[in-house]
Parts: structure tokens; C-alpha cells; sequence
């Protein structure tokens, strides 16, 4: 078995799979602070879809990576190496961006204020899937 190709294939699916957590964090929070909101007869803000789908993207730097590991004709324990180390930032990035994003929802949908400093948190938690990403494709290259 070809560990470079294994290492590829881990880059895309672990990436995704903290995304899939992230989003089912943050999701089930927006859900429940729109129940809420609905309980105390308050509009329920749409803008906290944007903390449940936040961690999608990180599934979007997996698939980047995937390619590069793809086409790079570095060692392939170095691809293995490198595939699995970033996906599992990503995906812990994507995991904890869910929680933070989980968090916003409910204290937004609360009080009405702090969207921005709600999703600067979120951000920062992205910012750790980006370097992931970057960082990885400058070693490869």
C-alpha cells in the first residue's frame, strides 16, 4: 500500500470529519437558541446560520491539501506524515470553531448584541485551519 496515497485520502476525510462535528455543535445550539427565542415570542435571528455552517470550510482546506498531496512526488511517509498531522488540525479547528460558534448562538439569540465579537472568536478558531493549510503547502512545495 502506497502510505503517500493513504495520507491524501486521510487529509480530505479527517478535515470533513471535524467539520461534520463542528457543524452538529454549532448547529444543535442554533437550533436550540431559536427554540427559544420562539418560546419568549422574539424573532429568531437567521444570522446564526452562519455559526452553524462556520465549520464547513474546514472540509473546503482538506480537499485543497488532498490535491496537493495528490499531485506532489514527495516521500510518501513525508505525505502520510504531513496529511494526517494537518487534517487533524483542521478537524479539531473545526470541532472547537463549532463549540465557540455554539456559544455565540445562544448569547446572541439572548441579548441581540455582540455578533462581531462573537465571530471574531469563531475566526480565530478558522485562523487554525488556514495555517494548517498554508504552512503544509509551503513544505510540500
Amino acid at each position: 500500500m502506497n502510505l503517500g496515497l493513504l495520507g491524501t485520502a486521510l487529509a480530505m476525510g479527517i478535515a470533513a470529519l471535524g467539520s461534520a462535528i463542528g457543524i452538529g455543535i454549532a448547529g444543535q445550539a442554533s437550533i436550540g437558541a431559536w427554540k427559544k427565542c420562539y418560546m419568549n415570542n422574539k424573532a429568531a435571528p437567521f444570522i446564526l446560520t452562519v455559526f452553524a455552517g462556520a465549520p464547513l470550510t474546514q472540509t473546503i482546506y482538506g480537499f485543497l491539501l488532498m490535491q496537493q498531496l495528490k499531485a506532489s512526488s514527495a516521500d510518501p511517509a513525508f505525505l502520510f506524515g504531513i496529511g494526517i498531522a494537518s487534517a487533524v488540525a483542521m478537524a479539531f479547528s473545526a470541532i472547537f470553531q463549532g463549540k465557540a460558534g455554539a456559544a455565540g448562538a445562544d448569547a446572541l439569540a439572548e441579548t441581540g448584541k455582540g455578533f462581531s465579537q462573537y465571530i471574531t472568536v469563531v475566526g480565530l478558531c478558522e485562523t487554525v485551519a488556514l495555517f494548517a493549510l498554508v504552512f503544509s503547502m509551503v513544505a510540500l512545495s
